[in-house]
Parts: structure tokens; sequence; C-alpha cells
């Protein structure tokens, strides 16, 4: 069983950066691939960034590719989301998921456990 909580979200300005946490609860964090996903209200639960078990290789949705960055630090057991030049387009919960995996996946479905999400606010 993994758990894992989000952090860092907020209220900001359109041009804006924020930091997401995500701690998890595991052990055998590096043994997990993990993701950052979003939804917007009235939207399905999309794909953000993803980022193998040693971290070596991380992988970005077209629309954020660019302005922000997947990070983790598996002695501390947390994946990090850089979030730079932030859009009001961006405005969703984010949530990070884990998936025991070697490289991430695109599809929520396939992730083994979610945290509850972190509010993103980005007003125009």
């Amino acid at each position: 069983q993994v758990q894992l909580v989000e952090s860092g979200g907020g209220l900001v300005q359109a041009g804006a950066s924020l930091r997401l946490s995500c701690a998890a609860s595991a052990r055998t964090f590096s043994s997990y691939a993990m993701g950052w996903f979003r939804q917007a209200p009235g939207k399905e639960r999309e794909f953000v960034a993803g980022i193998s078990r040693n971290g070596g290789h991380t992988y970005y949705a077209n629309s954020v590719k660019g302005r922000f960055t997947i990070s983790r630090d598996n002695a501390k057991n947390t994946v990090y989301l850089q979030m730079n030049s932030l859009k009001p387009e961006d405005t969703a919960i984010y949530y990070c998921a884990a998936d025991l995996q070697i490289s991430p996946n695109y599809i929520p479905g396939r992730y083994d456990y979610w945290g509850p999400g972190t509010q993103v606010t980005v007003s125009s």
C-alpha cells in the first residue's frame, strides 16, 4: 500500500510559478514510476508529466512542455512538479500517482495509487 499526499497548490496570477510536491509513504518508492495528472471542472483527468523509477526519463504533455519540470528524490520519497509561466488554462486539481512499472503511463487507469489532489488556480 502506498499513500500519496500532494502539497504546494494555490492561487497565483498568470506568469507566476508554483512547485508541487508529492510525498509517498512507501519504503519502496524507487520501485514506482510517478505521474502528475490534472483535472479541470467538467473535463477528464489528463496526463501532465511522468518520471521513470530512477528519474532518468521524463515525459510531458505538449501543453506543458518547456514550462513544467518533473523531478524526484528517492531518498526523500518525494516527486516534484515545477510549474513556470502558468496560464489560466493550467487551473485544475493536480494529482500525483504511482505506477509499479519502470516507466510512467499516460493513461490514468494504469496507475495503482493516487493522492487526494491539490488545487491550482491561475488568474488572468
